[in-house]
């Protein structure tokens, strides 16, 4: 394979795309800080938000462009579409009602436009955190794998851009995709899973640092250009937080419903209830509220330690009116084996832990099968 391209060969490259007014990409002012990691290359353009549609063949064209150069493994680029300076912010506006719909020419809001189905996956889940350091992905893994005991053909997809941490915890950090037909990746498998993650496309100690357009397509792409085969049920371990990349998955993927993990203390579940409150406003099913690092028992003596509380992510779920889906405790197995790449579902399997994660994975899929996620009423919709 040839050497890998520097910023000054790609931005050439990129000086060959025209723009309708003459100018190039470069020229433009389009072309963002371009990132160059193993081969692969990251970069945006930036147009104004009301052209971002009569743009997307450019940014085709830029992706094809360098992907076709010499010691180029793959490209990924992103439409960055800004507000003309001076624009006014969008403002919060009700749900019109059908009346009112019919009167505007049939516009609906947007949580209500029709979603693209992801192909190959019949249900996608958000495991989502309103904050980080939760055990988040340790559990995302854990109840993909969890699903799979329940009888469903599950897969995941890590679209923690700046912390994947899935590389790590399935024990394919030296694992690279095979890359298909049209650009399309084959997602990797273990553990019966199908599983794809921006880390096998990355070294590991390599810093994303990307802006939210970014973020929000390395996300989509990751999701719809990958060969996902006959899947009942997708786990997506999302970023933690409730940012551009959050609110953007959840009004543009098909989500069957999304799962919260918070810790038992107070601040931990605040930034919970502020994930929760997310996919109330984008009318996504809330599944349930998971307490993960819930108790602690002393291997020694076998005393039960409640480290951050207790029940705290339980009264919150009651009292928000959404399923509490179960507590994982705080056990050094699970951490062991989680570092060690062989979850706790698959290396204990018949063990007291491994059966919490099954329980709540059975949860999810009987709520999945019924159709009896906690769907909350449309709320104020931002256009």
């Amino acid at each position: 394979m040839s050497a890998e391209p520097n910023k000054a060969a790609i931005e050439e490259t990129l000086r060959r795309i025209a723009l309708p007014d003459g100018r190039n990409l470069v020229e433009a002012g389009m072309v963002s800080d371009i990132f160059i990691a193993d081969g692969k290359v990251f970069f945006s353009l930036s147009c104004d938000a009301e052209e971002a549609q009569r743009f997307e063949p450019v940014r085709q064209a830029a992706q094809q462009a360098v992907t076709a150069m010499d010691g180029v493994r793959s490209a990924m680029v992103a439409l960055t579409a800004e507000r003309k300076a001076g624009g006014a912010a969008p403002r919060p506006r009700p749900a019109p009602s059908p009346q009112s719909q019919s009167a505007a020419g049939g516009r609906r809001p947007v949580t209500d436009r029709p979603k693209a189905n992801v192909a190959g996956v019949k249900h996608i889940i958000a495991v989502a955190s309103g904050k980080g350091g939760v055990g988040k992905s340790t559990t995302a893994l854990n109840l993909a794998l969890g699903l799979q005991a329940a009888g469903l053909k599950a897969g995941i997809l890590d679209a923690d851009i700046y912390g994947p941490s899935l590389p790590r915890l399935t024990g394919l950090r030296e694992a690279k995709p095979q890359q298909l037909e049209d650009r399309i990746l084959k997602p990797l498998e273990k553990f019966g899973l199908q599983i794809m993650s921006i880390g096998f496309l990355v070294e590991e100690e390599t810093p994303m640092i990307w802006r939210g357009p970014m973020v929000v397509s390395a996300i989509t792409q990751l999701l719809r250009e990958v060969a996902w085969t006959d899947l009942d049920v997708l786990v997506v371990d999302m970023p933690p937080g409730t940012g551009d990349a959050q609110l953007t998955m959840a009004q543009n993927v098909p989500l069957s419903g999304a799962v919260i993990v918070s810790t038992p203390q107070d601040l931990a579940l605040i930034d919970a209830r502020k994930g929760l409150k997310m996919f109330e406003k984008v009318n996504v099913p809330v599944l349930g509220i998971v307490e993960n690092m819930s108790y602690f028992i002393a291997p020694d003596t076998g005393k039960r330690y409640d480290i951050f509380g207790h029940g705290g992510a339980k009264d919150e779920a009651e009292r928000l009116g959404v399923p509490f889906l179960g507590e994982v405790p705080l056990v050094m197995a699970i951490r062991e084996t989680s570092d060690a790449g062989t979850p706790i579902t698959v290396s204990e399997p018949d063990g007291p832990h491994a059966a919490v994660y099954q329980a709540i994975g059975a949860r999810i899929a009987e709520s999945l099968a019924e159709g009896t996620a906690a769907r909350p009423a449309p709320a104020i919709v931002f256009e």
